[in-house]
């Protein structure tokens, strides 16, 4: 077969069984491309295939494992042992380019989460496809030609947005390719390229009045917006910026400038932090309750929403997916033997712990060097601190502590009112298990709450929360981080202490130098967003090409707790395997593989070397 022929048929069909379909028929499969362009109908139908291999975060990888959670320093999963797991290859450092299993961690067959690689091209073939045509194509008003237009724009900028985040540098391909163009002097474009496309698509989206600001009703839920194109704007020129991918240059001002107009311009048109809990009976009355509220429910579709935080959350296509959505009470909140749950998932470690700081505003730890050793086992206490007290370490915390992870001490309402005390401690009834074929309990002496309605349980199915893809916080982050590279230092400062108000935390101290600003708008963003599948990426961005995850990922910790005869606690940090180092850390694991058969391929067509270092 001629190489260029296959390489199209790969590269922008990829892999879809499919392919013939798209390219020269109709969704229903029954009608040629020509005939689509003249059924209205049909083209709200061919946009909607545009939305199609939307991944689906928050607990929907495999076995219901937040994956990407579970592959940073925050968390350690109990699927840990088991082989042909994707989480416990990784650990045991058995990914390659040709068997990787972030690549390959589809639970069933449709899963979203797998083979990004493939689906995201295709992706972005249909949105090519779509932009070319929708200008003569049949529609019903022109008000409708605009707003699929716009909305085609701010999708193909989503799955270039994702590609960059996986995948480092891409091609960039911007319309529709024949089958007989001569591919040899196809590159891998720089992350600051594309991160301009992605915002030229974002800037013809945002100049069309018919694309909303925000979506008012549930039957449009899932369809983008002008809040999403600032989002995707303000994520993709922080990455561009970041050391991993900005290729010795300073880009850090203009992600600044790109930053700080998402935030105006979202905070002018009605976004803003969600700060008064809507239902105190449920997450109670602590400084922490909205935040844990936010993350617990979904965001709202009205003209004046409770919730004005969230700019873009994932859609229940279907039972399958509102199921492994949702099942998180009964699979992997608390698991340890209570009733009808199966295993505890993936846990917390004392590393995120750490993180968090006292009430006074201090971190626990010297951010510039956590620990004293590679273990992880000594910690460097900030001498600042005087309020944490290492023999009762819970107390005096940041409240978002409480609204992310389960502790020993803690309470939790089960089964429609049962009060259940939590109990971390060896003999405790949700104990720690450092044994690897033990599914049911804690690696680390922590359980996860973050995405858990209070009250859920095994036979109270309330249904957890679909993932957000943006919220407001995390765009005030973005601009936090940009500023503070970019030295505007009081406009850092200000954007985080407008994160840490909403619960009650106190501000930043004045005159901190860049070096310190960027240590805690680095922390704030790993406390706000822990569990949010954040993390991940952050650890990787900020590291240079040439740099590794040793510092962070290579060991973590949990907290071994021992309960003495008057009642009192001994902590003690502990290793889940000892001294053996979890796997995913070396300099390959910045970035995942390109699919082995797709760069052979890509290599015989360019004469170029395109597969991520390392693999």
């Amino acid at each position: 077969m001629n190489l260029k022929y296959f390489f199209i048929l790969t590269i922008i069909c990829v892999y879809s069984s499919a392919c013939s379909d798209v390219l020269d028929m109709a969704p229903d499969g029954t009608m040629s491309m020509e005939d689509v362009y003249t059924d209205p109908d049909v083209m709200e139908g061919l946009l909607n295939t545009c939305y199609n291999n939307m991944p689906a975060k928050g607990y929907e990888y495999w076995m219901f494992d937040a994956l990407p959670v579970s592959l940073s320093d925050d968390a350690w999963s109990s699927w840990d042992g088991f082989g042909n797991v994707p989480v416990s290859e990784i650990y045991k450092g058995q990914a390659s380019s040709s068997n990787h299993p972030v690549l390959n961690m589809g639970y069933s067959e449709g899963n979203n989460n797998a083979d990004y690689w493939a689906k995201y091209w295709r992706q972005i073939r249909l949105c090519n496809q779509f932009l070319e045509n929708i200008g003569t194509a049949a529609v019903k008003s022109e008000t409708n030609r605009a707003r699929m237009t716009a909305e085609a724009h701010v999708l193909r900028a989503y799955f270039y947005s994702e590609l960059i985040k996986w995948f480092g540098k891409v091609p960039i391909l911007d319309e529709t390719i024949p089958f007989d163009a001569d591919f040899s002097a196809l590159r891998r474009e720089s992350v600051y390229d594309v991160a301009k496309l992605i915002a030229s698509d974002c800037d013809a989206a945002l100049k069309a009045p018919e694309l909303p600001w925000r979506i008012t009703t549930g039957g449009d839920a899932l369809r983008v917006t002008k809040a999403a194109a600032h989002a995707l704007k303000s994520q993709a020129f922080l990455f561009a910026a970041s050391p991993l991918h900005n290729q010795g240059n300073n880009y850090w001002e203009e992600a600044y400038q790109v930053c700080k107009t998402a935030v105006d311009e979202l905070k002018s048109n009605g976004y803003e932090l969600f700060a008064t809990c809507t239902n105190p009976e449920v997450y109670g009355t602590y400084p922490g309750a909205a935040f844990h509220q936010l993350i617990c429910q979904n965001g709202d579709y009205a003209a004046n929403p409770r919730d004005k935080e969230t700019i873009w959350q994932q859609k229940d296509t279907d039972p399958a997916s509102a199921f492994a959505a949702h099942i998180i009470g009964l699979f992997s909140y608390i698991g340890s033997g209570m009733a009808g749950t199966v295993f505890c998932g993936t846990c917390p470690t004392q590393d995120l712990v750490d993180a968090f700081e006292t009430t006074d505003g201090k971190p626990v730890l010297t951010l510039s060097k956590p620990y004293l050793d590679e273990r992880h086992l000594q910690p460097n206490y900030n001498p600042d601190n005087t309020l944490y007290n290492p023999t009762d370490p819970y107390k005096n915390r940041d409240p978002r502590l409480y609204a992310t992870a389960l502790m020993n001490g803690d309470t939790i309402i089960w089964n429609y009112g049962e009060v259940v005390r939590v109990e971390t401690y060896v003999g405790g009834a949700h104990h720690i298990s450092l044994n690897q074929s033990d599914l049911a309990f804690s690696r680390t002496g922590y359980f996860h709450r973050k995405l858990v309605a209070p009250r859920t349980s095994a036979t109270n199915s309330i249904l957890g929360p679909n993932c957000k893809y943006f919220r407001l916080a995390e765009l005030i982050l973005n601009y936090a981080e940009a500023a503070a590279e970019a030295n505007h230092l009081d406009a850092a400062k200000t954007a985080v202490d407008e994160i840490r108000a909403r619960v009650q935390m106190p501000s930043l101290p004045s005159g901190l130098s860049q070096e310190e600003m960027i240590l805690r708008v680095r922390n704030e963003r790993r406390v706000e967003l822990a569990w949010e599948g954040q993390r991940y990426f952050d650890l990787r961005r900020w590291q240079k090409p040439d740099g590794d995850l040793s510092a962070t990922c290579k060991y973590l910790t949990g907290m071994y707790i021992t309960r003495n005869e008057d009642g009192s606690f001994n902590y003690q940090r502990i290793n889940p395997w000892g001294d053996i180092p979890r796997g995913g850390w070396e300099n390959k694991n910045l970035l995942l593989p390109i699919p082995l058969n797709e760069v052979s391929r890509l290599e015989a067509v360019t004469g170029e070397k395109w597969q991520n270092p390392g693999w």
